[in-house]
């Protein structure tokens, strides 16, 4: 992990029982062995939330992003006859064989018109207010 070698190890285990003696060396082992494993649990809970709170981000982000792809939709489903043009309708003829003495007239159809566009409906203008009159008994207002 660090690149340190089983004779390096060995090395600081002599210089801590040397420095240490033997009585004090088995609870400096024990002791570091504790905080060396606080250590470690803390960073993983720490790795965990920030996974976690990236998951979280990952989705509020899809979330939001299908959000848009779905109002965009709608707006495209209600745009679309809009921008469409009004294809003039055209008259149906009907050919006959017979002779036209014999043949009926044919029924003419009118052309419908096209579906009005409303105009889009624009906000009322928001009133202005206007400085309320200035109560005699108050001090002036500074400007």
């Amino acid at each position: 992990m660090f690149g340190i070698s089983f004779s390096e190890l060995l090395l600081v285990g002599l210089v801590a029982l040397l420095v240490l003696g033997p009585e004090r060396l088995p609870g400096a082992a024990r002791t570091a062995g504790l905080w060396i494993g606080r250590l470690k649990r803390s960073f993983n809970a720490i790795k965990q939330e920030v996974e976690r709170e990236i998951g979280a981000d990952e989705i509020r982000r899809q979330l939001h992003n299908e959000h848009i792809l779905s109002l965009e939709q709608e707006a495209r489903k209600i745009l679309s006859p809009v921008q469409e043009p009004a294809k003039p309708a055209e008259p149906v003829v009907e050919h006959s064989i017979a002779p036209p003495a014999a043949a009926e007239p044919a029924p003419v159809v009118e052309p419908t018109p096209a579906p009005s566009v409303p105009a889009p409906i624009e906000p009322a203008p928001t009133p202005v207010a206007s400085p309320a009159p200035h109560d005699p008994t108050l001090p002036p207002r500074a400007p």
